[in-house]
């Protein structure tokens, strides 16, 4: 392996929705990464070299570019280095990366810019380190390289001699391409966000992802923090602040309205100095009603709070789960919210996983209302497009029919760690879908 030198909300509403999320990502816990292809899979991404080997700080233009793009279903990867000069970025290696299956390790075989080929062997200790050895084409050993990842977006490569004299030192700092536009919602990592919030979004903005989507608005904040407190951390870390899931649940009587409308009033406020551009909701009481007539009812709450936000510049939309392909009255209950919801205020957010497992096929709501999807949660039975049972491509085939806006990544059964996970994601949408 060679590569180059350089030097509150307490109603029950908002507690029954809340439990759903975490019980169903305890279903599946996280699995350590254990296979060698897997833990090479860190190396994916796009890289930039930083100042120096003591930081993960980046320069305005980096002295080397690190593309490796993933390939043969992620057991592999095309290496390319470039060196900034003059401008621009010009190639000085290409190199192919495999995991072998024969001998359980990693191979590689490159060409640096003087044309010299080289070949290098290796393997992983443990996920934070892996050790490569070179040589030529005349099967002399030239060169030892060792990885120390300190996470799965930042890595100190060290480069010495056959006889262990250290010749470098480069450290890469991953910052994957957001020119996709691809979202998160932080359900997938909300363990991590609890304890560290701040490193946690730096992680997902190197990972690819553009912007975030929450579901924790409480006590008139996010995560603890004020509005303007949370939107300045997550613009810090260079995200966008995009969607919130919201819930309050249908008030029952007239002071029971007050208080809703009070409580819609100021989460709308409260998102709107957070910055952000949408609401959602859901609902979880779906199977306790009896008549299309108590449906109605919700229907035309969903109107009034989507008149709210419209009044303030915010969209709103509707959040599926799997109960909305149930029937009332003969009717099924998400045909009915389509057709009895305001369609100037009231979009939907196409949940591609609970439609699935609602036995709904996606594309037959997407074809049927044009235009009401703004937003769809992009989610698998196993890390996207790993369970082989979701059809995302063509789902995807009718994203401009859908009126499709935002595409939010979800993870909530995890192969691995939730944020290599996460970015088991962002790497299918970004290579295999958009």
């Amino acid at each position: 392996m060679m590569t180059v030198s350089i030097s509150s909300l307490n109603n029950r509403f908002f507690i029954t929705t809340i439990c759903t999320f975490l019980y169903i990502a305890s279903l599946f816990p996280q699995k350590p990464l254990e296979r060698q292809k897997d833990m090479l899979q860190q190396y994916s991404g796009l890289w930039y070299s930083s100042i120096d080997a003591q930081t993960d700080s980046i320069a305005a233009n980096p002295l080397l570019r690190m593309t490796n793009t993933p390939t043969m279903d992620k057991s592999a990867m095309f290496v390319t280095v470039e060196q900034w000069k003059d401008g621009t970025y010009d190639p000085i290696l290409s190199e192919f990366i495999g995991y072998d299956i024969k001998t359980n390790a990693i191979i590689a075989t490159g060409q640096n810019g003087l044309g010299e080929m080289f070949h290098g062997e290796g393997s992983f200790s443990n996920p934070d380190n892996w050790h490569m050895e070179d040589t030529d084409m005349l099967d002399n050993k030239i060169l030892l390289v060792d990885f120390k990842f300190y996470d799965q977006t930042d890595v100190l490569v060290t480069g010495t001699t056959p006889e262990h004299k250290k010749l470098w030192s480069t450290r890469y700092v991953k910052q994957n391409p957001k020119d996709k536009n691809i979202g998160i919602q932080l359900v997938s990592v909300h363990k991590q966000m609890q304890l560290n919030p701040d490193k946690i979004l730096r992680l997902l903005d190197r990972l690819g992802y553009s912007f975030i989507e929450t579901f924790v608005y409480k006590d008139r904040g996010f995560y603890g923090f004020s509005p303007s407190e949370f939107r300045k951390m997550v613009n810090d870390n260079h995200l966008e602040f995009r969607g919130s899931m919201t819930f309050y649940d249908l008030p029952k009587n007239g002071e029971d309205w007050d208080k809703a409308l009070q409580w819609w009033a100021n989460c709308i406020d409260d998102h709107l100095s957070a910055g952000v551009e949408y609401l959602t909701t859901s609902n979880t009481n779906l199977k306790d009603l009896d008549s299309l007539e108590e449906l109605r009812a919700y229907c035309r709450y969903y109107n009034i709070i989507g008149t709210m936000c419209a009044e303030k510049g915010l969209k709103f939309a509707y959040h599926n789960h799997a109960d909305e392909f149930l029937k009332i009255e003969g009717k099924t209950i998400y045909d009915f919210l389509l057709k009895n919801t305001d369609p100037e205020v009231v979009s939907f957010q196409a949940d591609l996983y609970w439609m699935h497992v609602g036995k709904a096929d996606p594309v037959d709501y997407l074809k049927a209302f044009p235009g009401r999807f703004f937003s769809w949660h992009v989610k698998d039975y196993q890390e996207l497009g790993e369970s082989g049972k979701m059809d995302f491509s063509r789902y995807f085939e009718y994203a401009d029919t859908a009126g499709l806006q935002y595409v939010v990544a979800e993870v909530e059964d995890y192969s691995f760690p939730p944020l290599f996970s996460v970015e088991r994601a962002w790497s299918y949408l970004y290579y295999s879908i958009l």
